[in-house]
């Protein structure tokens, strides 16, 4: 299948509906001579772009709004701007990004605008609790918005292992916990306040439930396991916790009655693409389901050269996710 995107290479890409058309926040990944390594410092992104379409039909190449937000434009950070996400509420738009700040830590940060395609103005600090990467969002129907994050090995999430917001430099780098026993370490969330900016309480981690032992996942079960890319959708009633396997290269599921989980691990989406890394995210458009993920076909294989793709994908009676059409 053909890339969404082939004007630039784009990768993480979170999808929303707004004003009527699906947007598209990815990173943008460029060529850089760094070399390959397990802490990802080969993703050097320096800016985002924002892409539109009102329509998903492969023959349609959505409009690049060019770049909405760059490094030099955020006070606090120093460099790699991994994946974002976006929001609306109150007749604002938010971009939620990830960078380094300038002793080299990840931390998340928020910008705002007044339409979906920005320009988006960044506050002068990061999210007061924010680490780590990989910032998603979801707004309930309740009008509670909701930030799900982190990433392991060169996203820092194993340094925090003493508390929230408590960095440990000796856990920094392509590790963490593991052996016989020990509990895989899971994403972070938190409520939102009204005004977006900040969290509403305390920093809670998501736990995923083995179904058989309903017990946490292992952190040896490496086919199983959060590794990055925390994202959530909801149908039917159910919260659908949706991540990345990391060093397997999956996307699994999870579900709940509750946005905060605990979730109960339900299957895999998406079999390993080309490309070390796989980032997702789902959205409702036009009632019809759509994943949007990365791979690294239009490049050859390069793996910090990524691009989007698309594809449907459906809750069968049972409200397990499917790529095929159910009967």
């Amino acid at each position: 299948m053909a890339p969404l995107i082939t004007n630039i290479y784009t990768a993480d890409p979170s999808a929303h509906v707004f004003e009527g058309k699906v947007y598209i926040y990815p990173s943008h990944d460029r060529e850089t001579d760094i070399k390959f390594n397990d802490n990802g410092d080969q993703y050097d992104m320096a800016d985002y772009h924002v892409f539109s379409t009102s329509s998903l039909d492969p023959q349609e190449t959505p409009t690049d709004h060019g770049v909405v937000l760059k490094t030099e434009d955020i006070p606090w950070a120093s460099k790699q701007l991994w994946a974002p996400d976006a929001a609306y509420k109150n007749g604002k738009y938010y971009l939620y990004f990830p960078a380094r700040d300038k002793q080299g830590i990840f931390r998340i940060g928020v910008a705002v605008g007044d339409r979906p395609y920005g320009p988006f103005k960044a506050e002068p600090e990061p999210i007061k609790g924010s680490y780590s990467i990989d910032p998603a969002t979801y707004v309930d129907d309740d009008g509670q918005a909701y930030m799900y994050f982190g990433g392991l090995w060169g996203g820092q999430l194993q340094c925090y292992q003493k508390g929230n917001d408590i960095y440990d430099p000796e856990w920094a780098g392509p590790k963490e916990p593991t052996g016989e026993g020990v509990y895989s370490m899971g994403a972070r969330a938190a409520k939102l306040t009204e005004d977006m900016k900040e969290f509403d309480g305390e920093v809670q981690e998501i736990q995923i439930l083995d179904p058989e032992t309903k017990k946490p996942i292992l952190a040896d079960d490496h086919d199983r396991r959060f590794f990055e890319a925390a994202w959530v959708h909801k149908h039917n009633g159910t919260y659908y916790f949706s991540y990345s396997t990391g060093d397997t290269h999956f996307l699994c599921y999870a579900t709940s009655d509750n946005p905060m989980g605990p979730f109960t691990y339900g299957g895999r989406i998406l079999e390993p693409v080309l490309g070390w890394t796989t980032h997702h995210s789902t959205v409702k458009f036009q009632d019809r389901w759509w994943l949007f993920h990365h791979d690294c076909e239009l490049s050859g294989g390069v793996d910090h050269l990524r691009s989007v793709q698309v594809k449907e994908f459906y809750h069968d009676k049972d409200g397990k996710i499917v790529l095929g059409k159910p009967e």
